[in-house]
């Protein structure tokens, strides 16, 4: 595929549509391919269960028809003995036992007259069938767990599983030889957990789209006309490449204990924070505040918070703040260390003491080891900024991340045991360099290193996923805005700004506007939408909060209370048991018209789609929906830039440039240095904003610093925007890391409400009367618009509505009644199951928390045991979802079979023309 410059592709008939699906995206592909789970089945047991409920089933309906002739035969036999015979045998029948002696009862069946004596004979032979098969039942299913058990040991030394279990989940990992080896005895309950957690990681690495080293890997896609008369499949290559890269928590503790030694604290650049200012007689200036994150949690970050602050200017700061801000960043601590100690005729210890204080104000920083949001490298990168202290003692640290450097470099090459040899010795040296560094207690995060995994480059049909996906996304995409949970977010502030300097109005002290919304209205808004419930009485969405009175908000407001009132319309009209409940374009249109002018006018947006390939029937299913620019790839652009490779970043960037707004540039808001992997990403952007207290790697000309910004009503178009006076532009803030914006500290999240940055979660059933209980069990069809489904068939279980097993049961009998369970409620042979803990209080809809959803089998009698091991941590609901695309529907091959696997595409704005002179390079 070649790395030049792409083009959005229009979707058939959409000629003049202004959202049109991009050729770039990206595939996530699973590690194994999907049938690697059939060996874990025991068909012979379903078939089993099938047979043995349907016999019973025949057996109940037999007895029914026999419950009046005998008791008629009973009051008509004059004999006594006979009679209490008969009273017997008719007993037995209605509860279902078998007579002790068959032969004498068939004797009584054939002395009965007419059609009872056959039906008492039809009976008594089905009622012996179905003894045998019970009896047969634990035989089947011990060999069917036996068989399944061998070929989960033997699924144990897969490659690929292994490579991602060592980062996943290493303890387990490093005991899977022990498991998989038959002559090796482990205790029955550790090996019963063993298998439990195994099957999770295998069914993740087989039937699910989450990246994560080898378990999911990622392929970067084009769309593409193959002119063929069937839709192709699209192939990834079996040659997968590991990208490591060092937790960036490890760095930042390691710059700490730099800063921590005195003496090495004295050779390191200090910096004042930037974006301070001088405000009368005092500094302003924003302080953030770092609280690290829980190191022993699997997934952690440092969380930033910030505040504008005011330090009163004296003698000392005030000379501090000249002379740091014509030295231009070139002064090192010590040396300001002693500049104070001369200038106040200080001691070094007394000079020392109250740098120390501008520290934890914050007025004063330490920047130059910090990780930024675009080293490809951090490890490398975090080498040089030690070297470039030009130190001895940075230059000994440097070399001694030469090893750590080295294992990293090695470990994709490598095979499991060499990396796993390769991640002890990295914790080793690692913890062995903090002891060095004089920490109290050497600590590493229990995730160490970070690896994803590259698939290569593939294509997908064009005509195929324009058909099935682009319209009705466009469609769907207009009512998308009102249930993103930042859209009234925004309209507060643009509320705010209108009551605050009018429309048409200009604030030139952008900070100050952040400042005084934060203290005014924000931060009441969030805690009290926090706290407050967000559903009406019915279910339905609760009104948003709207303090300011802005009719945009009452529109969300309205069209989402359209689009319910049609819903539960449609929903009473359907027939019972339907599989499908259809929106249809009635419904989307009137929602839209009620949203209409309350949606952004620049609103690109990234979705997460699985295809399923059906005859005469084709589906694409919607699993997830973000607004902004290029979410899909940002996490994985270091996968594809490196020598002969797509250069990935180079051409995001060009491509962003080519769907920029009239008039306007797009400047990347990274939030200051890296807390964590996941904000990692190449430089996509031409300019960068540069937050106070934030320090920017970007060329200076790139950087736009809050005061160069300010806020504009344009009257015209009625949007609150930012422009920037050095440009004379416009600028659309995106945010291109992966953490949640929630998350981001004040300044950074709240310049984001000028952006397109969105989280939309459209749940169709909200408000929705449920369907009839059965036995615990409510059901909901599948919801569709077009060719797109927007939410799969789904079954909610109440607590106590499943048939775990209870003390004492047979493994036969407890197999068949999840069998019954699953015919009973019509549930299909594979399905994901989200297990939810109740309130305390036990209320309807208290439901907190909640595992990720986990692949079920119910042919598999190793799954049903997984799944109860998930069920046992008190009061639960439970919602199965059908899995769709089925295994028979997937579009996605390796060498190694078909792969379930999602794209993540892009809808974007068609490109605009643009003045040559607009300042973007």
């Amino acid at each position: 595929m070649s790395p030049t410059v792409t083009t959005a592709h229009e979707a058939p008939d959409t000629a003049g549509e202004p959202m049109a699906l991009h050729s770039r995206f990206m595939l996530r592909v699973a590690g194994l391919p999907a049938d690697t789970v059939v060996a874990l089945r025991a068909p012979e047991v379903a078939d089993w269960a099938a047979r043995t409920a349907a016999e019973e089933d025949r057996l109940v309906a037999l007895g029914a028809r026999l419950s009046d002739p005998l008791s008629a035969a009973v009051g008509a036999t004059e004999d006594a003995a006979l009679r209490r015979r008969l009273l017997a045998l008719r007993r037995q029948v209605f509860n279902n036992r078998l007579p002790g002696d068959v032969d004498a009862a068939r004797v009584l069946a054939s002395g009965l007259a007419g059609t009872t004596g056959a039906d008492l004979a039809a009976w008594l032979e089905a009622r012996v069938r179905w003894e045998e098969l019970r009896t047969e039942g634990d035989t089947v299913l011990a060999a069917g767990l036996a068989r399944t058990r061998t070929a989960l040991r033997a699924l144990a030394r897969d490659d690929r599983l292994r490579r991602g279990l060592l980062l996943a989940s290493p303890t387990l990992e490093e005991r899977l030889d022990a498991f998989a080896d038959p002559t090796v005895p482990l205790p029955a309950k550790r090996a019963r957990k063993m298998e439990r957690s195994l099957l999770s990681y295998l069914y993740r690495t087989a039937c699910k789209t989450s990246p994560f080293s080898t378990l999911t890997g990622v392929a970067l896609g084009e769309f593409e006309s193959s002119g063929a008369d069937a839709p192709c499949e699209t192939r990834v290559g079996d040659d997968w490449k590991g990208h490591p890269r060092l937790n960036v928590v490890v760095l930042t503790r390691l710059a700490e204990l730099v800063a921590a030694d005195p003496q090495r604290r004295a050779d390191l650049p200090v910096a004042l924070a930037s974006g301070w200012t001088l405000d009368e007689d005092r500094v302003r200036y924003v302080q953030r505040a770092v609280t690290a994150g829980d190191d022993s949690a699997p997934i952690s970050f440092d969380a930033a918070q910030d505040r504008l602050f005011f330090l009163r200017r004296q003698g000392a700061l005030d000379g501090m703040l000249t002379l740091l801000r014509n030295q231009g960043g070139a002064l090192r601590h010590g040396d300001l260390a002693r500049w104070l100690a001369d200038t106040t005729g200080a001691g070094e210890e007394e000079a020392g003491h109250y740098l120390t204080a501008l520290r934890d104000l914050g007025i004063l920083q330490l920047p130059s080891l910090a990780t930024g949001v675009h080293s490809p490298d951090p490890l490398r990168a975090f080498q040089r900024s030690l070297r470039a202290l030009e130190r001895p003692w940075a230059d000994a640290l440097a070399a001694r991340l030469d090893g750590p450097a080295d294992a990293l470099t090695r470990y994709p090459e490598a095979d499991v045991p060499t990396r796993r040899a390769l991640l002890a010795a990295l914790r080793t040296d690692l913890l062995a360099l903090q002891a060095e560094l004089d920490a109290e207690r050497p600590t590493l995060p229990q995730t160490l290193v970070y690896e994803d995994v590259s698939a290569g480059t593939t294509s997908a049909d064009l005509t195929e996923w324009a058909a099935l996906a682009a319209a009705p996304l466009r469609s769907i995409g207009r009512i998308l805005p009102a249930f993103d949970v930042a859209l009234s977010q925004r309209l507060t502030l643009k509320g705010f700004f209108l009551a605050r300097f009018g429309r048409g109005g200009r604030c030139e002290d952008l900070l100050r506007l952040v400042h005084d919304f934060h203290e005014d209205i924000f931060r009441q808004y969030l805690q009290f939408s926090a706290t407050k419930d967000d559903f009406l009485p019915d279910g339905s969405h609760a009104p948003e909060e709207n303090w300011l009175g802005m009719p945009e908000i009452t529109a969300v407001d309205r069209a989402r209370a359209a689009l319910t009132a049609r819903v539960r319309a449609g929903w009473a009209a359907l027939p019972h048991g339907a599989e499908e409940f259809v929106l249809d374009d009635a419904t989307v249109d009137e929602a839209a018209a009620a949203l209409a002018g309350a949606a952004p006018a620049f609103q690109p947006q990234s979705h997460f789609l699985q295809l399923a390939r059906r005859e005469g029937d084709p589906l694409a299913v919607l699993n997830n929906s973000f607004g902004g620019l290029c979410f899909p790839f940002t996490r994985f652009t270091h996968c594809f830039d490196e020598d002969g490779g797509p250069e990935l970043t180079a051409a995001l960037r060009e491509e962003l440039r080519g769907v920029l707004p009239p008039g306007a540039v797009f400047a990347e808001i990274t939030a200051g240095a890296a807390t964590t992997n996941l904000n990692l990403h190449g430089r996509l952007t031409d300019y960068e904003i540069v937050c106070p207290g934030e320090h920017s790697t970007a060329p200076e000309d790139a950087r736009l610093h809050l005061d160069d910004l300010h806020a504009v009503h344009d009257a015209e178009t009625d949007r609150l925007i930012l422009r920037s006076r050095r440009l004379d532009r416009e600028v659309v803030p995106l945010y291109l890391g992966y953490l949640v914006p929630m998350v981001l500290p004040e300044i950074p999240r709240t310049l984001l409400l000028f952006s397109p940055t969105a989280r939309s979660v459209l749940d169709v059933w909200r408000g929705v009367p449920t369907g009839p209980d059965e036995a615990g069990v409510t059901h909901r069809p599948r919801v569709r618009h077009h060719s797109l489904v927007l939410q799969r068939r789904s079954w909610t279980v109440a607590d106590g509505g499943l048939p775990l097993r209870t003390p004492g049961t047979a493994d036969a009998d407890w197999y068949l009644a999840w069998h019954r369970w699953r015919t009973r409620h019509g549930l299909p042979d594979r399905v994901f199951a989200t297990v939810h803990q109740d309130a305390a209080d036990g209320e309807g809809g208290g439901w907190f928390g909640g595992s990720k959803p986990q692949y079920v089998d119910f042919d598999s009698p190793l799954s049903l045991a997984a799944l109860e091991g998930l069920l046992t941590g008190g009061p639960t609901r439970t919602v199965f979802e059908e899995m769709l695309p089925g295994e028979d529907e997937l579009h996605v091959t390796s060498p190694r079979g078909r792969h379930v696997a999602e794209l993540a595409i892009e809808m974007l704005p068609a490109p605009a023309a643009r003045p040559e002179e607009d300042g973007t390079r």
